[in-house]
């Protein structure tokens, strides 16, 4: 078992980014020699997560680039060394974006024209098909934004919206330099003025100047296949900058060094982090050849993962961001909402998730809502005020009884799809057989191994599903609203679709809460969705790392905290 591994010099580099010789001293915090391996099944494409938000590139991103905050349990936590975000008028809704005094690793301060580079790709600037400066409003129309007012001097904008949105925070951001877009578009080498120039464009609606931002957003910052990319489009803002992209034929691997420039409020402290190819069977590595891992909790894996937790082993088991959820087609059988009442009221979701977890039981967190996550603060206003305890929580006094009264005879057949390949969708179903032949329901067997194109096939009457928690009002018209594309009930509520779009122009966050349980209530009160249980994710810690705290959800679940990282002897 080793300790902390020192740093050696890869053995293939195929990208290394050099500071000038003048480049500040690395932080005190940062110990040197240290380095912390993290095993990662991602892959850094872009240098512009904006412009391709992968998973890969999101987790990069959150080490590289700084931001006015983040959404931890769906909250948003300011970052108040990179600067501060006011509400600064009501009427008309207008947001103040000010920095403080963030900076380039090539030592170019971070000012207006960054976050105006970065407002106008939020707002469709850039977008391939055609750049129009209109974002989308909840509903899907476009929404023309007026562009924002400068203030150069304090480093900072003001956004006026045409109506108040929900994810202000977080609506403007400065994912790359304007001065490097500004000189690769323009040919300008003065970082002021290429900075400039980008501004004016912008300013001016200048569709041929526009168009070759555009060209540099989208295509400049995309990592090539030889794993080259020019040191200035590498340009960090965040705590660490990458050092080196590799590729020994197995994957990819990342290294990422502490950035001199940064000035946030919290400074690296390990000198070097490298992302390499998870392998096959991280969790039997951890230790080894990796200090950290992110894996899915199987029965394959717990043995492994329990030996490592007796040996002092970190395993910290927080939920993906997805939920189990068994799901009603509102049709056929279950046409009458007395009927799927009376179907959901007959499993109690406590039994599904015992089968469907088996080894891994602890992992599996019980839920009661479609639209947030246990553990967040708007889950818990959620869970009281949506109606689902009283509704569908709670069992029938006499299920059959209840099946009989919405004229369901005794023995009628229910097709069940869930995912045959799933451990979890596997061992729910056989429980949703048991308890539902009960009631006097008889379980049809529609597994498949192939399970979205048996989805989108629709020749089911309910399915157990994995889905996003959905973050924004637009994903949860997607899931929930009346176009929504990913809509796997099809249920359809104009009173919905209303409070989702009230939802969307929501400031304040109690109101939002509140909000977002009405919501709930109508899905509750359609009876076409049981959540069951969130799904987990293992992150596997060596003794030798301390200070990793994952996040909760999909974004850049690991890397969130980066800074905190320590590696010990």
């Amino acid at each position: 078992m080793r300790g902390v591994r020192r740093v050696a010099a890869p053995i293939a580099v195929l990208l290394a980014v050099g500071l000038a010789a003048c480049t500040p001293a690395l932080p005190e915090t940062v110990v040197p020699d240290t380095q912390i391996t993290v095993g990662w099944t991602g892959a850094f494409t872009s240098a512009n997560a904006a412009a391709s938000p992968t998973p890969g590139n999101v987790d990069v991103a959150e080490t590289i680039r700084g931001d006015f905050g983040d959404l931890v349990d769906g909250e948003f936590v300011a970052d108040e060394g990179f600067g501060s975000v006011t509400i600064v008028s009501d009427d008309p809704f207008t947001v103040r974006y000010d920095l403080a005094e963030p900076v380039w690793s090539d030592d170019i301060p971070l000012d207006a024209a960054d976050l105006l580079l970065g407002w106008a790709g939020a707002a469709g600037y850039f977008d391939a098909e055609e750049a129009d400066g209109d974002n989308a409003s909840a509903d899907g129309e476009p929404v023309e934004t007026a562009v924002p007012a400068l203030d150069e001097f304090a480093r900072a904008i003001e956004v006026t919206y045409p109506q108040p949105i929900i994810g202000w925070q977080q609506a403007v951001t400065a994912p790359v330099p304007a001065h490097v877009v500004g000189h690769r578009a323009f040919g300008t080498d003065d970082p002021m003025e290429a900075k400039q120039a980008v501004i004016r464009a912008i300013q001016d609606g200048d569709d041929d100047a526009l168009a070759k931002i555009a060209e540099v957003w989208n295509d400049d910052f995309e990592v090539g296949k030889d794993g080259k990319l020019a040191a200035d489009l590498l340009l960090s803002s965040g705590p660490f900058r990458v050092d080196s992209i590799s590729d020994d034929g197995d994957g990819q691997s990342v290294a990422l060094v502490p950035n001199p420039s940064y000035r946030g409020l919290v400074t690296p402290k390990v000198a070097r982090i490298e992302l390499v190819p998870a392998g096959d069977l991280p969790e039997a590595e951890v230790g080894e050849r990796l200090n950290v891992a992110q894996v899915a909790p199987t029965t394959a894996n717990r043995e492994i993962i329990r030996q490592l937790e007796r040996e002092d082993f970190t395993v910290d088991t927080r939920h993906d961001g997805t939920l189990w959820a068994l799901m009603l087609d509102p049709t056929g059988i279950f046409t009458e909402a007395q009927a799927r009442a009376a179907f959901l009221r007959a499993i109690p979701a406590t039994a599904l998730t015992e089968r469907g977890s088996g080894v891994w039981a602890t992992a599996y967190t019980g839920t009661t809502s479609m639209l947030s996550a246990p553990g967040s603060r708007a889950y818990d206003i959620v869970n009281e005020d949506s109606g689902f305890t009283a509704a569908l929580g709670t069992p029938a006094d006499d299920a059959a009884l209840e099946r009989e009264s919405a004229g369901i005879a005794a023995g009628s057949s229910v097709c069940v799809l869930y995912d045959t390949g799933s451990e979890f969708a596997t061992g729910a179903f056989v429980a949703l057989g048991e308890v539902a032949a009960e009631a006097g329901w008889s379980i049809a067997d529609c597994g498949s191994a192939d399970f979205e194109a048996a989805l989108a096939a629709g020749a089911w009457d309910a399915v157990i599903a994995r889905v996003p928690v959905p973050q924004t009002p637009e994903q949860i018209l997607d899931q929930w609203g009346g176009q929504g594309s990913a809509s796997i009930t099809g249920s359809t509520d104009p009173e919905r679709d209303a409070l989702v779009a009230q939802y969307a122009q929501t400031t304040d966050v109690y109101e939002a809460r509140d909000l977002l349980a009405q919501i709930e209530s109508t899905i509750v009160r359609a009876a076409v969705a049981l959540p069951i249980a969130m799904n987990p994710r293992a992150t596997i810690i060596d003794r030798s790392v301390t200070g990793i705290a994952p996040r909760t959800g999909a974004a850049a679940p690991l890397t969130y905290g980066v800074s905190q990282w320590e590696a010990v002897p």
